[in-house]
C-alpha cells in the first residue's frame, strides 16, 4: 500500500508540480551562454526531449518499485527515482531560461513509460533490472548524441546534459550488479523504435 501512494505522489508531483532539485547541478558550464534565436531554438527542443525522457524515468522507476516485491530492490528503484528528480528540475529550469516549455504530451508519455515500467517488473526482478540497464544504455547514447548537436556556445545545457550522461551509467552499472538479465533482441530493438518515436515528436511538441 505504501509504495502505491509513492507511485501516485511521484506521478501527480512530476506532471502537476515543479520539480525541485535536491542539489545544483555538478558538473559546472565551461563559461557563460550566449545564444542567439536559431540556437536557443534548437536548444529547447533537445532539452525538452531530456525533459520528457526524465518523465518517464520518474513513471518507470516508480512503476517498477511498485511491482517488486523485494523491499531492497523496491529502495534502489525508489533512490533512483529522487535521483532522476534532479534530472527532471534541471531540465525544466533549463527550458525556461531559453524561453520554452515542456512536451504538453507529458501525461501520455508518463502514462505509457508507467506501462512499461509495471509490465517489466511484473516479469519478474531480473527482468526488470535488465529493462533499466537497456534503457540507461539508450539513454546513455541519447545523452552523448545531444553533447555533440547542442549548440557549441550551449554552456549551461552541456553541463545539465553531461551530468545527466554519468548518473545514467551509474544507474545502469547498480541495476546489472544487482542481478540484472541481458534482453533479447528484439525487445532491444523495440524499445529503440518506440525511443525514436518519443524523441521525434517531443522536440517539437
Amino acid at each position: 500500500m505504501d509504495a502505491l501512494f509513492i507511485a501516485a505522489d511521484t506521478a501527480l508531483r512530476t506532471l502537476f508540480a515543479k520539480p525541485r532539485a535536491s542539489a545544483p547541478c555538478a558538473t559546472l558550464p565551461e563559461g557563460p551562454t550566449e545564444l542567439n534565436d536559431e540556437e536557443k531554438r534548437k536548444a529547447a527542443g533537445l532539452m525538452r526531449v531530456n525533459h520528457v525522457g526524465e518523465v518517464c524515468a520518474q513513471a518507470l522507476y516508480a512503476a517498477q518499485a511498485l511491482a517488486t516485491p523485494n523491499a531492497g530492490l523496491r529502495r534502489q528503484f525508489t533512490q533512483a527515482c529522487i535521483d532522476e528528480t534532479d534530472h527532471l528540475a534541471w531540465t525544466a529550469e533549463r527550458l525556461n531560461e531559453l524561453g520554452s516549455r515542456p512536451s504538453v504530451l507529458n501525461p501520455l508519455w508518463y502514462a505509457g513509460a508507467f506501462g512499461l515500467g509495471l509490465l517489466a517488473g511484473r516479469l519478474g526482478d531480473p527482468i526488470s533490472l535488465g529493462f533499466v540497464v537497456e534503457t540507461e544504455n539508450q539513454v546513455g547514447a541519447h545523452l552523448k548524441s545531444h553533447l555533440e548537436t547542442l549548440p557549441a556556445g550551449d554552456h549551461a545545457s552541456r553541463a545539465i546534459v553531461a551530468q545527466m550522461y554519468d548518473d545514467e551509467m551509474r544507474h545502469a552499472h547498480e541495476a546489472h550488479a544487482a542481478g540484472a538479465v541481458e534482453l533479447p533482441y528484439v525487445v532491444k530493438q523495440m524499445m529503440r523504435s518506440a525511443a525514436k518515436v518519443m524523441t521525434t515528436v517531443a522536440e517539437k511538441v
